[in-house]
């Protein structure tokens, strides 16, 4: 446990670089190009790279962390390799549909449009051949690894996008197509040149690692054996057709923005700047936690047994895991929610002046407050979900997203021709309250015939929730009378009463919650406070 949350914890700074430099690039490259260019790259060239990649070893990583690290590696790094095969299947089938099946964008305003979807492409197969590497350091705990090898990637994709910006901004895609190809080129050759000193050291041997040398990194034929192991093999291809979903439910404002060409180039690179403002907080806490506790649940329970043939001293500690986890994530939901709410258009005028603080773009913002509660939530409860789902349920559970990714793209299409692009944040309101409904009867299911019942990590303190509607409405009226085109005083009176609500909030946290701050004080910020001492 205490190496998951450590894992939880190095993830969600590394989301934190993440965001935060995605958040000043943006801001940086609003003043040097235009909102068109920075629609296509990051709605339309972006999901190429990301379907690419997502459908070609998101399965292939969900079945091979699954269970126990003491297995025959060989057959699964066989298995893991052929994520490049399926992935250049996918890069060159998708980048024809991006060239000759979409609208191609105004070569005097998005110049160079076809080198961005070669390169693209591109850089998604070069990431997959990491990918064995990936899954071997993530399977190990091998946190810091994740950190430096990602941390250097975006910082010399970021100096290298700003370089280009400023020195050649006519260059128009062919800068974030060169940016694209460091970043993951960095990435690669960080694991590789990490392995290649680790493997046959005296540390790896020192903790009997599975793989000796380099050379076993590679596909390797076993003798009088089979290629893959067929188990993990079956379970990846259950989780494929899941993962083609899920991929459309994850994506789905972005393909219909991109099929259905419901917004122009200029409102994508809007919505899309302010969905990566909305998700700054909320993703590099809530994803984070969701892949290194999956891990976590998918160690400690057996997939496919019911509770009363697990260990019951795993499911007691699955059980309350679960539990402050649906807690922590609700609390923080919580409160960005609330403050959300009444901050939004002041925080888009500070961030991107009148272009973002005008029209939809507040509204937007404050939608996405309300989404994000939905996010937290549902990524806890799926994350345990999938750790514990057996091949059958995982398969029935394809028909249930099936009819889920067709509901989610038909009502995201009406509502966003009947409220523009605010439709797409009520309809991934609507996708979420259905997974979760899901998660929680499977949730529900499994622990009935137990003592134990998470679930009740969902139910806040009543006083809590009284603190935070009051907040809410003291925010509210604060907004209507003091921001945002009545000069800096009263915007600093609108911060302060803020505070003071966020203060009150989280005091009435530390009083109500004890068990969550206990935890989360033992297990997240326990090396920080050793650290201290």
């Amino acid at each position: 446990l205490s190496q998951t949350t450590r894992l939880a914890s190095s993830s969600a700074l590394l989301q934190v670089l993440f965001r935060v430099v995605t958040f000043g690039l943006n801001a940086f490259t609003l003043r040097y190009l235009s909102r068109e260019l920075i629609g296509v790259v990051n709605v339309r060239l972006t999901l190429l790279y990301s379907t690419v990649v997502f459908l070609a070893r998101e399965a292939f990583r969900r079945a091979c962390l699954s269970g126990s690290t003491k297995r025959n590696w060989t057959k699964t790094i066989n298995l893991l390799w052929l994520t490049v095969p399926l992935g250049v299947f996918w890069s060159i089938f998708l980048s024809l549909v991006w060239l000759y099946l979409l609208e191609v964008p105004d070569p005097a305003v998005v110049p160079h449009y076809q080198a961005g979807v070669v390169a693209f492409g591109l850089s998604a197969i070069i990431e997959l051949l990491g990918e064995p590497f990936w899954v071997l350091a993530q399977a190990h705990l091998f946190v810091r690894l994740k950190v430096i090898a990602e941390s250097l990637s975006v910082v010399s994709k970021c100096i290298l996008t700003v370089i280009l910006v400023v020195l050649y901004p006519r260059w128009g895609l062919y800068i974030f197509s060169l940016a694209q190809l460091l970043y993951v080129s960095v990435l690669v050759m960080c694991y590789v040149i990490y392995f290649t000193i680790f493997l046959g050291s005296p540390e790896a041997r020192k903790k009997s690692f599975p793989v000796a040398r380099m050379k076993a990194l590679l596909p390797n034929l076993v003798e009088d054996e089979t290629f893959v192991n067929w188990k993990e093999a079956r379970l990846t291809w259950s989780f494929f057709k899941q993962s083609f979903l899920k991929q459309i439910l994850t994506e789905g404002e972005r393909y219909v923005m991109t099929f259905l060409n419901v917004l122009n180039f200029g409102d994508q690179g809007v919505y899309d700047i302010v969905n990566n403002f909305g998700s700054l907080v909320a993703r590099f806490i809530f994803l984070p936690i969701e892949e290194s506790f999956y891990v976590f649940f998918a160690k400690v329970l057996e997939r496919g047994k019911n509770v009363k043939d697990q260990k019951q001293d795993d499911v007691a500690m699955a059980a309350n895991v679960l539990e402050l986890l649906l807690k922590l994530v609700l609390m923080i939901g919580l409160t960005i929610t609330v403050f959300g709410y009444a901050y939004s258009q002041l925080a888009l005028d500070i961030y991107g002046g009148s272009m973002l603080s005008s029209g939809t773009g507040p509204d937007l913002l404050r939608c996405y407050s309300l989404y994000v509660l939905f996010l937290a939530v549902n990524g806890v409860t799926e994350c345990f979900t999938f750790a514990l789902m057996c091949k059958e349920e995982v398969d029935r559970y394809n028909f249930v997203m099936l009819a889920l990714s067709f509901t989610f793209l038909c009502v995201s299409y009406f509502l966003t021709h009947w409220h523009g692009s605010i439709g797409f944040i009520l309809a991934n309101c609507f996708n979420m309250a259905i997974r979760i409904a899901h998660s929680i009867h499977y949730i529900y299911d499994y622990f009935k015939e137990s003592t134990y019942n998470p679930l009740t990590g969902l139910l806040p303190s009543p006083f809590l929730v009284l603190v935070c509607i009051v907040s809410g409405v003291i925010t509210g009226f604060s907004e209507v009378f003091f921001c945002c085109d009545k000069g800096w005083m009263a915007r600093l009176i609108h911060i302060s009463l803020g505070a003071l609500c966020f203060a009150a909030t989280i005091v009435t946290m530390f009083c109500t919650e004890t068990k969550l701050i206990h935890f989360v004080r033992s297990q997240f910020l326990s090396r920080y406070m050793k650290k201290g001492t």
